[in-house]
């Protein structure tokens, strides 16, 4: 199955997070790319955060106002089936990189402002399966573009 790269998302901390055609990825992350709370965000682990558009075009017509980027994803990707994308699920984004699943996210408060009743509980994997965010470790790194094609390599 293969999906492309709708946005890349970067931000000097904070969110949202900020659309830019291409990025360099790094074993910690994004190059150009800064967390408010980097004791929570960010690190090898947490490499890079990724989100399907799918999910958040539900979450819009459920009536949210989120976006790419709005909820800190660094990678917005469609056409994967999101439900596969799970902890150590490798995926390749465009030519070079190579990314793990390492986990999903917790949702943080400062995406309360999205929701409309203010439940950003609603995008955690535990109350929710299949409308999380997930962060990825970086396993080979590179360039991505917007446009890029994703590909699920190792379930």
């Amino acid at each position: 199955m293969i999906g492309r790269i709708v946005q890349i998302s970067l931000s000097q901390g904070g969110v949202p997070k900020t659309a830019v055609p291409e990025a360099e990825v790094v074993t910690t992350g994004l190059v150009g790319d800064r967390h408010s709370n980097p004791d929570i965000h960010g690190g090898p682990e947490k490499a890079v955060c990724l989100w399907a558009l799918e999910v958040i075009e539900a979450l819009q017509q459920e009536g949210h106002n989120l976006a790419p980027g709005y909820a800190g994803e660094n990678v917005t990707i469609t056409g994967l089936d999101w439900s596969q994308i799970r902890p150590d699920s490798q995926l390749q984004l465009g030519h070079d990189v190579v990314l793990e699943i390492a986990s999903y996210t917790t949702p943080c408060r400062k995406n309360m402002r999205w929701f409309a009743d203010k439940r950003y509980s609603r995008i955690s994997q535990k109350h929710h399966p299949g409308s999380s965010r997930v962060y990825a470790r970086v396993l080979q790194p590179g360039k991505i573009c917007t446009g890029d094609a994703v590909t699920l390599i190792a379930p």
